[in-house]
């Protein structure tokens, strides 16, 4: 038998791309059509993060920040091209080869779906359905001999429409992710006993710049280790609470509602947050107090630590001590008097003020084991971070920025600062060598959000540095160490660099 000529080698690798994304594209779309949760980019995306070390993540989320996750996304996608292309130009050259290599490739996001809290059966078929169209399509186009014949503008032609259909497949799959509109829809129609708080009076110090005290849902910071949030109907919802405890409990939804929604202004914040960051924001949540469910439970007098686990199987482990001794720690099921978004944990997720989110805010909570420190590790504890992580006492400049040129004269100096459950005693600032200032504070509800402030500066010409400092309702002044973000939060005060004109 006469031997096909072959596609030349670019032009295989093209096709051979487009046949993986166009098997992805089908994955996404039987991925909306199914309401699951996990697509395999989706899943890869998580293996990966589980798989990171911890110094190595924070390294990424210092160098890129928010942008982690859709970079991540982006890099996978980007290595199914370049893998999917040199499967093409493998199949261009020994078909049976090829084959073998498309299937040696599908291994990953079907180990990624199989391992994944948020994957199933379900997906695994996904995995091998789209590789199964990937194989054909490769197949049925590399073993033609017409592009090595054709023109270039019909090879265009081919490739565009190709491409279209793969770009059109995928996004209808991601638009037709139900299983998220099918949450939101029940989200939506929940009736909770709860409004909207009114914003205290008192809390701005009206200065151009300082950030909002009240954060709306759509700006608060999300810090989380999942690609694709859970997605969980309220009716579907239960906490399961065991461990070192008189006798265990499971909670509905209902249960937890129909017990009564306590309110509280808490201000949240990532132990990533860098000295000025923006990882911190503010709101009213709602929700029913932790204490009374571990009091109702019976607590074991040796244990001292609650390990909480998501719906997506991340963990982390939270003192006891501060989930019972009176502060507002909530499990908590409103969010600025709306139900949960999504994102933050719908329809359930702990809020715990004075500690570090990834010791004590679990989204999308369905496991409570009530437990010793000794007796177990946590999601980021296993990656070098400490087992507690009370908020440090810390403070921000909204304004002037860093770099920036101001008038001579009187300016507003404003920013924030905090230390949940200790409080803002005072909050200084320091220009140059000179003296440390008394900032003026604004009013506060309570001792678990943070505090606008503001000092008036009367600016003289040239190159001025400008450094904060706060202290809390105990005594402790914020200190000058400056420290990194591991192994319990960053440390040093906040210095912006100004030139006046």
């Amino acid at each position: 038998m006469t031997e096909q000529r072959r596609p030349v080698a670019a032009r295989a690798f093209v096709i051979g791309a487009l046949a993986s994304l166009a098997g992805a594209g089908v994955a996404e779309l039987l991925t909306g059509l199914t309401r699951t949760r996990l697509s395999p980019i989706l899943a890869i995306g998580e293996s990966v993060i589980e798989l990171t070390p911890g110094a190595v993540a924070e390294r990424a989320i210092d160098a890129v920040g928010r942008l982690d996750k859709p970079l991540l996304v982006v890099g996978v996608v980007i290595g199914t091209i370049l893998l999917g292309g040199a499967a093409g130009v493998l199949i261009a050259r020994h078909r049976a080869a090829g084959v073998v290599a498309y299937i040696a490739l599908a291994v990953v996001p079907l180990a990624a779906v199989l391992t994944e809290p948020g994957g199933s059966s379900g997906s695994a078929v996904i995995v091998v359905l789209s590789a199964v169209v990937t194989v054909v399509i490769a197949v049925a186009m590399l073993s033609s001999t017409r592009y090595e014949s054709v023109g270039r503008r019909t090879f265009l032609r081919d490739v565009a429409i190709l491409g279209t259909a793969t770009v059109v497949v995928g996004g209808i799959g991601r638009w037709m992710g139900a299983a998220f509109s099918a949450v939101e829809d029940a989200r939506d129609k929940l009736k909770l006993p709860v409004g909207k708080a009114a914003t205290p009076e008192g809390v701005a110090v009206g200065v151009d710049g300082v950030e909002s005290w009240r954060t709306s849902p759509g700006d608060f910071y999300r810090i989380d280790t999942t690609l694709a949030p859970p997605l969980i109907k309220p009716e579907d919802w239960e906490l399961r609470i065991h461990g070192m405890v008189d006798h265990e409990l499971t909670l509905t939804y209902d249960d937890l509602v129909d017990r009564g929604l306590e309110q509280s202004w808490v201000t949240l914040c990532c132990v990533s947050n860098e000295v000025g960051g923006d990882l911190i924001s503010n709101t009213v949540w709602g929700g029913v107090p932790i204490k009374d469910v571990l009091d109702e439970v019976g607590v074991h007098p040796d244990a001292d630590a609650l390990l909480s686990t998501s719906d997506d199987g991340w963990n982390c482990g939270t003192p006891l001590a501060a989930l019972t001794d009176g502060r507002d720690a909530l499990l908590a099921v409103t969010m600025d008097g709306e139900p949960l978004p999504v994102e933050h944990g719908f329809p359930v997720r702990m809020v715990v003020p004075g500690l570090y989110g990834y010791v004590s805010a679990t989204k999308w909570v369905v496991e409570w084991e009530v437990t010793r420190f000794a007796d177990f590790e946590a999601y980021w504890t296993e990656r070098g971070w400490a087992p507690e992580g009370p908020v440090k006492t810390q403070s921000r400049i909204d304004t002037p920025h860093d770099g920036d040129q101001v008038p001579s004269g009187r300016v507003a100096i404003g920013g924030v600062a905090w230390a949940q459950h200790r409080g803002i005693e005072a909050v200084e600032v320091r220009v140059d060598d000179g003296d440390w200032e008394p900032a003026e504070l604004a009013r506060v509800p309570n001792v678990d959000t943070w505090v606008q402030w503001k000092w008036e500066w009367d600016a003289e010409a040239g190159d001025h540095d400008i450094a904060v400092r706060a202290t809390d309702r105990d005594g402790d002044v914020q200190t000058s160490r400056t420290r990194g973000t591991v192994p319990d939060g960053a440390t040093g005060h906040h210095t912006v660099t100004v030139t006046v004109t």
